[in-house]
């Protein structure tokens, strides 16, 4: 999930202090111009703005999308060294927030910028949270030597040209000449085969992407590159070679886990020769990445006379209308794909999701008992049990999944429920593993006004908002901040909020006295 689409806001950014030798004087940051596509050669002069950095100023959680935009803006135009400012900004004057720090590095760290991104994950103050995805960051991304900022900003130039302004082949052309920066660095390797495989020259793209591997053999991101290269080459089983080894990599958070799955979706599709199957596929590699429309429409058109990829597609048909809140849709496909025989994973969870939603606990027990294979069966399983009122069975299967597996967030959430002694701890480890688990920041807000810990209860709370600011149980909470601090009336605000949200909310409804 890109950050731009987490932080919204609906005004423009502020303005930034500018100081000279003798002055100081306040000007506005505007984005750069979006119709001039800047060369090479511009992009190597010193930008207009000159920044300093605000004095005792930080940016609000209002300014960060706006300001944002306009870095990402300026680096897609090439003009790196000004996004390059408006990065460091963003990471040293926000108001301090843990999920934002982090986001920020995952994103530095795939446009090349990894110096800042390296200072974003610095920037996080609780380590317990930051250290399990900065891992997965740095074991995804980071290259063995971090180019030095003048070569770093020159490389993220040179990326951003082929990325985004139809310049790879005369930025290519220009990397390939820099000897001294192929020699040092393997990311620049990288650049070089990624401008090549742009440019369709296979060969000096499989070159320089083996060079790069040679020096860094454990970056998934190059391995990644090199498959889609081979993939271009037509060598469908040295892809699959790849991927069998990037999946020896053990990643601790949801998000790198899923782009693996990601990745696996895409390896199959491009090596599947069959239409239906190779539908299939391009499907689940859409409803993968959340683009679940273009995943029905592609599943929709690969449905033939064949009983076998008949039932995968119903399946994950019944899957993607599930995530998509059409559980009539969600129903009816999961049923077709049953009634082709054997146990379709996605088709069975579908129909115990349903059931369980309809509070048919035992029913949607038969079905989760069909497929105790993985953590998400095991949880779902585990809610029936809880559900139905034997929570010592459902402790005994989340206790089962961690001793078995510690990247499941859910099992960690509900052992902090169960186990007082451990709720902290144990809350920290589902959001250091899947920072977009609400539940679990809820729950450590919830837990921290408790202790009436108003402030820390807050930052939780922001990071919430960053999430889904539409999160009925958000505005719950902030009311009991704002009740806390003795502001009734702002207290009232966000409970009708959260009611106005979710009608049936008991909790919203007892403090507005409903």
């Amino acid at each position: 999930m890109k950050l731009i689409k987490l932080l919204t806001v609906s005004f423009i950014f502020a303005s930034f202090i500018v100081q000279s030798a003798n002055c100081a004087t306040l000007r506005y940051v505007s984005p750069a111009d979006p119709t001039k596509t800047p060369s090479l050669k511009d992009t190597n002069k010193e930008d207009s703005i000159i920044y300093v950095k605000p004095q005792k100023a930080t940016l609000s959680h209002n300014d960060i999308s706006n300001h944002y935009e306009i870095a990402m803006q300026r680096f897609r135009q090439a003009n790196v060294k000004s996004a390059y400012m408006d990065f460091a900004v963003l990471i040293r004057h926000i108001i301090p927030n843990d999920y934002t720090y982090m986001k920020l590095a995952d994103e530095l760290s795939e446009i090349g910028l990894f110096t800042l991104s390296d200072e974003a994950i610095n920037k996080v103050s609780d380590k317990e949270i930051s250290f399990t995805q900065s891992e997965d960051v740095k074991k995804f991304y980071f290259p063995k030597i971090v180019p030095a900022k003048e070569d770093e900003i020159y490389l993220a130039e040179i990326y951003s040209n082929i990325m985004y302004n139809a310049q790879s082949k005369e930025a290519t052309a220009e990397l390939i000449k820099n000897n001294a920066l192929l020699t040092k660095y393997d990311y620049a390797n990288y650049v070089a085969a990624l401008g090549s495989l742009k440019t369709g020259n296979l060969q000096n793209a499989d070159m320089y992407i083996n060079n790069a591997l040679k020096m860094n053999p454990d970056n998934i991101n190059y391995q990644k590159l090199k498959i889609e290269i081979v993939l271009q080459e037509d060598k469908p089983k040295e892809a699959s070679k790849i991927l069998e080894n990037i999946k020896k990599t053990k990643f601790n958070t949801t998000e790198f886990q899923n782009r693996i799955t990601t990745l696996e979706y895409y390896t199959a599709y491009k090596c599947e020769k069959n239409d239906s199957m190779k539908k299939y596929y391009l499907g689940a590699y859409y409803h993968s990445i959340g683009e679940d429309l273009k995943a029905v429409r592609t599943l929709q058109m690969g449905v033939s006379n064949k009983k076998k990829s008949n039932k995968l597609i119903y399946g994950l048909l019944a899957a993607t209308y599930y995530s998509q809140k059409e559980y009539e849709k969600a129903q009816n496909f999961a049923e077709k794909a049953v009634q082709l025989g054997g146990n379709d994973y996605n088709a069975v969870i579908t129909l115990g999701k349903i059931n369980y939603r309809n509070g048919n606990y035992k029913e949607a027990l038969k079905f989760f008992k069909m497929l105790n294979s993985d953590n998400q069966a095991l949880v779902w399983t585990a809610m029936a049990y809880n559900a139905l009122g034997n929570s010592k069975q459902a402790k005994d299967i989340y206790l089962k999944i961690l001793k078995d597996s510690s990247n499941c967030p859910e099992a960690y959430y509900n052992i902090a429920i169960m186990d007082n002694d451990r709720t902290v701890e144990y809350l920290k480890k589902s959001v250091a593993i899947n920072l977009n688990y609400i539940d679990g920041w809820l729950e450590l807000a919830r837990n921290k006004l408790i202790l009436n810990n108003i402030t820390e209860a807050s930052k939780y709370l922001d990071i919430v908002k960053n999430i889904d600011e539409n999160d009925f149980r958000y505005y719950y909470y902030q009311g009991l901040v704002f009740k806390a601090k003795g502001l009734q009336q702002e207290a009232n605000y966000y409970f009708a909020k959260s009611h106005a949200i979710n009608p049936d909310y008991e909790l919203a409804k007892k403090e507005l006295g409903i």
